[in-house]
């Protein structure tokens, strides 16, 4: 538990945003596909480690495939309505149910997948780890068994909204002024406000519809199944 603990934090918290902070700068955002594979590959290895001294079944990595393609098609789904997407609620629902380390990678093969019909750009390596980060969180708020009341799950969904607008503003503010910049990035903030309740509501109504569901069918498939995360 230590050792799972240490990776995550080393490969979360301080890796991937050294690897997206030489995409800005050194990169001069023109390499973000290598970016983006880079994020994958380093989201990988806490979840194999995690498995600590056995091989993850070839139906744990199945399922955490599944659900990555559920997500991009929720977000094709809702192409006409920009703010408004199933992602967050689908990746979160994956962290409370298979654990931190298969909730950030859904979210972050989320976007990346997705991102082949919405297009490409600096933006993605930005997009997966925002996202990649709400399943992180949720996995292990999900330990804790509080995400199975509403109230908890409707704060959940105002913080994800707020977080991953708050992070893709720092993506805004780079692309405003080509460097980090306070002022931009609080103007960032202030343009996108709308959008940051869109993505709030949004999230809690998808996490109050779909939270039940999916989560019940998860937790069959572990039980039926012996699957461990």
């Amino acid at each position: 538990m230590r050792l799972r603990t240490a990776v995550s934090a080393i490969v979360f918290f301080i890796l991937m945003p050294f690897v997206i902070y030489l995409g800005v700068t050194v990169m001069g955002d023109r390499k973000y596909y290598l970016v983006s594979i880079i994020i994958v590959l380093l989201a990988c290895v806490p979840f194999f480690v995690s498995f600590e001294r056995r091989r993850p079944q070839p139906r744990e990595i199945l399922t955490i495939a599944v659900m990555a393609a559920i997500s991009v098609a929720g977000r094709c789904l809702f192409v006409v309505t920009p703010g408004i997407k199933p992602v967050t609620a689908i990746t979160a629902i994956t962290g409370f149910s298979l654990g931190a380390e298969a909730g950030f990678l859904t979210g972050a093969t989320t976007a990346l997948v997705s991102n082949f019909f919405f297009g490409q750009g600096p933006w993605t390596p930005f997009q997966m780890f925002t996202w990649g980060m709400i399943g992180f969180f949720a996995g292990l708020l999900g330990k804790k068994g509080m995400m199975q009341r509403k109230i908890p799950l409707v704060l959940f969904g105002v913080f994800a909204g707020v977080f991953f607008s708050f992070g893709m503003d720092i993506w805004g503010a780079i692309s405003s002024t080509g460097m980090f910049n306070k002022e931009a990035y609080i103007a960032a903030l202030g343009t996108a406000f709308p959008f940051t309740i869109m993505y709030a509501v949004s999230n809690v109504i998808f996490l109050l519809l779909l939270a039940k569901p999916i989560g019940q069918k998860l937790d069959r498939l572990k039980q039926k199944y012996g699957l461990r995360f």
